[in-house]
């Protein structure tokens, strides 16, 4: 693996030697240079360093390097590898472990300490061959033999057969059973309003949507909650660990997005978006989760935080594998239910950050932004009855085909 940095090799020289005017001679001091030279071979020890991307060649892998959030992943076919720069932990295969040295970006490279490199592209010890037995040296006229070791004879004793019982099959987890109870979260409420427009509110709207939800839901026969079905405040916190006792299949968090700018910018700047719980990937959906996680802060939630460090990042990991694929799948049943309708698509539709009201819910997870409240055309829609009945209406649809995609996916795995 190249290394980073010179070696420096201690040369038989002499300690310097000057001679006065009389041909007397003063003698250096050999033992504070022989201190110097240990203290720098420690020190190059301990600075010496790998170029990540040559560790990603040598296993094989490919390497991956996100600058919004600079973090970066190797992946190989039996691991996967990530890192923050500036945190000294790893996550391999969702599993968390500490480095020797935090990661570093310099002159364009990412570099690792020489010590957590031997951990990702260590070898397996080769097994050494059985020795000879050995024997006297040979006598003139006498022919050495060398005998090879043979394994000693094992005893063989009769078997008892083991009866083993079958395990109780384990209770299936949200994301991979029959899709049944959804959770709806409309955001805000009580002495938090949320976003504000020019005449409406959004813990309003919100809340209004929901209660046209879960009627859709119910009628098709779904067993369907509400965070909160009036005015009232809820911790973020509080709302995932509703979720997860109610045993939900899907959370649905409902927001309206906004912005602070001149009003001809809030002109343009409009259309739904569906965000899922991930790193996110540019600093537009690191501020919109900031915004809806300012409540916790700005009204004393325990453990409130603006957003999640790369080391929460880690330690979720391992969850978010479990649901990250089905809330995907729930995104692309509303990308198509709310393809042609009157508030149009911002973007992609779909982004990732890292949304407070998200991460406790065991569960399939996603939280809708409707449209822009600060935009007069998509809170105008919003306000009105037709508009909060057509975007119920849509997000009923997208849950049925999400049931089906679902119910479909098990039949093929002979759950069913």
């Amino acid at each position: 693996m190249p290394r980073q940095g010179s070696t420096r090799q201690a040369t038989g020289h002499s300690s310097p030697r000057c001679q006065d005017g009389n041909g007397s001679r003063r003698q250096g001091t050999p033992l504070i240079l022989a201190l110097l030279l240990v203290a720098c071979s420690i020190a190059l020890a301990a600075s010496a360093r790998v170029d990540i991307e040559s560790i990603a060649r040598e296993i094989k892998g490919s390497f991956h390097w996100y600058p919004v959030q600079k973090t970066f992943s190797i992946v190989s076919s039996k691991d996967t590898l990530k890192f923050a720069v500036g945190i000294p932990y790893m996550a391999r295969n969702g599993s968390s472990m500490a480095l020797a040295q935090a990661p570093q970006l310099d002159n364009g490279h990412i570099w690792i300490a020489e010590a957590d490199a031997k951990k990702i592209s260590f070898k397996k010890p080769e097994t050494a061959a059985p020795k000879a037995e050995e024997t006297k040296p040979a006598r003139p006229g006498e022919t050495k033999i060398t005998k090879q070791l043979q394994p000693k004879p094992v005893e063989t004793k009769p078997v008892t057969p083991v009866v083993v019982k079958p395990k109780a099959p384990k209770a299936e987890i949200a994301g991979t059973r029959e899709v049944r109870t959804i959770v709806i979260d409309p955001g805000h409420g009580g002495k938090d309003p949320g976003a504000s427009g020019k005449r409406s509110q959004e813990k309003d709207i919100v809340l209004a949507v929901a209660k046209i939800l879960k009627k859709n839901l119910a009628d098709e026969g779904f067993n369907v909650k509400l965070t909160r079905n009036k005015d009232v405040f809820i911790e973020l916190g509080q709302r995932a660990n509703l979720a997860n006792q109610w045993d939900g299949d899907l959370f649905i968090s409902l927001h309206c997005n906004a912005i602070d700018a001149t009003e001809e910018r809030k002109k343009i700047i409009q259309g739904y978006q569906f965000y899922v719980l991930r790193a996110p990937e540019s600093e537009e959906d690191k501020a919109i989760a900031r915004r809806e996680n300012a409540v916790a802060t700005l009204y004393g939630e325990k453990n409130a935080k603006d957003e999640l460090s790369p080391l929460e990042w880690f330690k979720l990991e391992a969850r978010l594998e479990q649901y990250k694929q089905t809330s995907y799948l729930f995104t692309e049943k509303l990308l198509d239910s709310f393809e042609g309708g009157k508030i149009k698509k911002m973007n992609t539709g779909v982004g990732g950050a890292g949304f407070m009201v998200l991460v406790g819910a065991m569960m399939p997870a996603v939280l809708i932004e409707l449209g822009f409240i600060s935009n007069e055309e998509d809170e105008a829609y919003m306000m009105t009855k037709i508009g909060q009945q057509d975007l119920a209406d849509r997000i009923a649809e997208a849950v049925s085909n999400y049931k089906d995609a679902v119910h479909s996916y098990r039949e093929t795995l002979g759950r069913n």
